[in-house]
C-alpha cells in the first residue's frame, strides 16, 4: 500500500536541509530503484520552483510500504528528521486513483 509522508520544516533550517540533502536523496533513490516511490519533492516557501533563500516549508513523499508501522519507521529515520529540519512528520495511508 502507498503512504503519504509529509514533513513540516522547522523555520530557519535551510542550511541544515541543504547539508543533509544528499543523504535524504539517497534514501529516496533506494525506494525508486525498488519500484516503491510514487513521487517526492519539497514545498517551496514562495511561488517559485527555485525559492532561493526563502527555502522550503516541508516535503511530500508518497511511497509503497508493507504497512503503516514500517512507513512510520522509515520516515522517522530520515536524515532531515535527525538534523532537525523536520519539526513534525505525518504518515498516512494513501490510495492512488489517478493517473490510472
Amino acid at each position: 500500500m502507498y503512504y503519504a509522508i509529509t514533513g513540516l520544516d522547522t523555520p530557519g533550517t535551510l542550511e541544515q536541509r541543504l547539508a543533509n540533502r544528499p543523504a535524504h536523496l539517497e534514501r529516496l533513490k533506494a525506494l525508486q530503484e525498488q519500484g516503491r516511490l510514487l513521487l517526492a519533492g519539497p514545498f517551496p516557501a514562495i511561488d517559485s520552483p527555485d525559492p532561493g533563500p526563502a527555502g522550503f516549508t516541508g516535503s511530500l513523499i508518497v511511497a509503497e510500504f508493507d504497512d503503516l508501522e514500517t512507513a512510520r519507521a522509515w520516515a522517522e529515520a530520515d536524515p532531515y528528521k535527525a538534523a532537525g529540519v523536520y519539526a513534525a512528520v505525518e504518515v498516512r495511508p494513501f490510495r492512488k486513483v489517478f493517473p490510472t
